[in-house]
């Protein structure tokens, strides 16, 4: 059965994804699927392989503006999501300390700052 699946490497897994996504996956972001169960990992410890088929499956599944999108229709700022940004650029000056729920991430705050200065602006306010 394992002959009949398509197995890469997690270069090539990665160089996919990045396609497949159009935004950058890094070969850490692949092990990290298969560190935690997300997608089988094939082959040995040297070279560990992955079925292209069960990562584009992952990623189909995981997509959660084509989930909304069914949902809500057009109506929703994708702009807002900022799946853009890699995780470390969302997250560069938070930590993981523990849950705080007012936590957000810099460039949403930075949106509405700047959203909200510009209007000050016009007013004259500022």
């Amino acid at each position: 059965m394992e002959e009949d699946k398509k197995l890469i490497n997690l270069k090539e897994a990665s160089i996919w994804a990045s396609q497949y996504l159009n935004r950058k996956i890094t070969v850490s972001n692949i092990s990290y699927l298969i560190q935690y169960g997300r997608i089988k990992k094939y082959g040995n410890d040297g070279n560990p392989l992955i079925n292209i088929e069960e990562l584009k499956h992952y990623y189909d599944s995981f997509s959660k503006e084509k989930k909304w999108r069914n949902i809500l229709g057009e109506d929703i700022n994708w702009h807002l999501s900022f799946s853009q940004f890699k995780e470390a650029e969302r997250t560069k000056h938070v930590h993981r300390l523990h849950p705080y729920k007012g936590k957000f991430i810099p460039q949403l705050v930075e949106y509405f700052l700047d959203l909200h200065i510009d209007i000050f602006k016009k007013e004259g306010v500022l």
